[in-house]
Parts: structure tokens; sequence; C-alpha cells
């Protein structure tokens, strides 16, 4: 695998930045997750030195900067985004591995360009829609985007961070449970003014509360595999790529580790790359 070769590809409304590592072997794989930067997929992306690897900044994150003025990003509107990156491939079909909200604008654009995806593996979409405890989960994420507004990036991170790893139901009473103090998390304690936070401003509701296609997904020529982390259950995404797998009729494929398993110390975080890298090599092959 080569040095990563940074390249542009302009969007309507904004210019996406994305780093291409040469391979020989087999068709290009796409690498995306959302709120997520290029960077979080470093460490996976050198364990497939044999195929060329493809990772992206979406836009109004990192180095892919918006230039409508526009403060939500859909996964709709991801997903054309993602469909014009791959053009600018040569047009595919690729193998896409989609972590997190990346799984959830994944999903949107096999609904839509089915033909452009060979195989979808769809890690842990926060997909709260099709959750048993839909209601519940639908408010308390509203709760942390008002939270977001009033209190700003730390009070919402800290009630994020609670929602994202507390297993269950989400309880009715989210709003009002105490919640940790961010400075427990190294966040801030004291509202800087911004409201232009990728996760908070951006993606928070419009990803959560996505209606996936699903009659548009099981009718796709896409392999579409729902991952999950073996040591996430009982937790918010892990549920809802739970949800989604039964929606598409299949059984979800577990991977080592938890919703970051991926990661090899980016961000401060460190799942179980190596084993990662395998299941999800055997899951390509497959």
């Amino acid at each position: 695998m080569t040095e990563p070769k940074t390249h542009t590809v302009d969007v309507p409304g904004a210019t996406l930045h994305y780093d291409v590592r040469e391979g020989e072997a087999g068709p290009i794989l796409l690498l995306i997750g959302s709120p997520m930067d290029a960077t979080g997929f470093t460490t996976l992306a050198g364990h497939f030195a044999d195929r060329t690897v493809v990772t992206y900044d979406p836009r109004g994150i990192g180095r892919s900067e918006r230039t409508d003025g526009a403060a939500e990003s859909t996964p709709d509107l991801h997903a054309d985004d993602l469909h014009r990156l791959i053009a600018a491939l040569g047009g595919g079909p690729v193998d896409i591995f989609a972590s997190s909200g990346g799984a959830v604008n994944g999903l949107a654009l096999v609904a839509r360009h089915p033909e452009q995806v060979r195989t979808l593996v769809a890690h842990e979409p926060p997909a709260a829609q099709v959750l048993p405890d839909r209601e519940q989960a639908l408010a308390a994420i509203a709760d942390i985007r008002g939270t977001y507004e009033r209190d700003g990036f730390g009070a919402a991170m800290a009630k994020f961070i609670a929602i994202t790893s507390l297993r269950g139901e989400i309880p009715a009473d989210f709003a009002d449970m105490p919640m940790p103090n961010p400075a427990d998390f190294g966040m801030p304690t004291e509202d800087d003014g911004s409201r232009d936070d990728s996760l908070f401003a951006q993606n928070l509701i419009s990803c959560t509360h996505h209606e996936h296609d699903f009659a548009a997904l099981r009718a796709a020529s896409t392999r579409v595999v729902v991952g999950v982390g073996a040591e996430s259950a009982g937790e918010m995404a892990h549920r809802g790529g739970q949800a989604v797998a039964e929606r598409l009729g299949v059984e979800p494929v577990t991977f080592p580790s938890d919703h970051g398993g991926f990661l090899g110390g980016e961000f401060g975080m460190k799942g179980d790359p190596d084993a990662f890298a395998v299941t999800l090599r055997q899951v390509l092959a497959s």
C-alpha cells in the first residue's frame, strides 16, 4: 500500500477531501464514518495493504468545508455526496465499511444507488427510529440537542456519553435524570458560545431520526451486512444494528470489541483493530 494521496471532489454545497491508498487486489474499499473524519480509519486502513483503500471527510467535517451555509447534513445529503465520490473513483462497485453515523449514510446510499456498492458492512448504525423504545430514544436525543443549544458542547457531550453507554431501553425520564459532570470526561464545563459542532449541530438529529427505506434495501443488488460489537450489547447503537438487521431479514455479524472496535488509538480510544480487521476481511470475502 502506498502513502495516502489527498484529492478533492466538488459536490453541491461542499468540497469533499478524500485520501487514496493504492493497493492491487479486489475492488476499492471505502471506509466511512460520521461525524468522524478520515483520520479515524488510519489503523484499519493499514490492515488492508493489499487493497486500494479510500477514506474521506464528510461534508462539514475535518477538511471538507461546506459552501452552502446550511446548518444540518442529512443522511440523504451524505448519500448523494458518497454517490458523487464513488463516481469520481470510477463509478464502482466498491466495498464499504461504514461505522456509526457512517453506517446510516451507507444504508441511505445503497437504498438510492445499489449499483455502486458490492458489499456494505454497516457497523452499529444508531437507527433510533426502529428501536422498540423508539419514542423514548428520540425524545432523549432531542433533549441532548436542546442541551447543546442551551448550555453548549460540554453539557451536551456528558449527556451523549450517558445515553450511548447506557445498556437497555432508554428511560422515559432521561431528560430529568442527573447527568455526570462534563469535567469527569475531560470536557469543558464552560460554554464557549459556539453552536456549529459537527455532531450536535449538523448530524445528531438527522442521523438518528432518519427513516430507512427497508423495501429498497431488501430489493437492492448490494449485499448488506450489519455488524454489532461483542462488547457493546445493550447499547443504543448495538440495538440499532440488531433492529436494522431484523428489518432486513439478516443475522447481524458480531465484530470484536465495541462501537469503536476498529480504532487503534485514534482520538485516544483503542479497540481491538487487529481482530476487527480479520473479521472484516472474512466478511468481505464470504
